[in-house]
């Protein structure tokens, strides 16, 4: 197993706890490892349940960074 199977970093998932930005973390889940893997995820911003979302770091060992993923994607589709 490389070290880069053992990060979340860069890794896209999904919030099944909504964020609520400085007011607290949310759960965001990622395929990792060979499974799927749940962690604390908090966001500058409130965030969703069900958002999808990008990994941007680690804060400690089950704890995460995320942010948007996909809609600015999907707008830039509709052009």
């Amino acid at each position: 197993m490389s070290t880069s199977d053992l990060s979340p970093v860069g890794l896209i998932g999904h919030l099944t706890v909504a964020t609520q930005g400085d007011d607290g973390p949310g759960e965001a889940v990622f395929r990792i490892r060979g499974g799927t893997e749940a962690f604390i995820a908090r966001s500058p911003e409130p965030l969703r349940r069900g958002q999808q979302v990008v990994c941007t770091g680690e804060i400690g060992p089950r704890t995460v960074e995320v942010a948007p993923w996909g809609e600015r994607l999907d707008s830039l589709l509709r052009l």
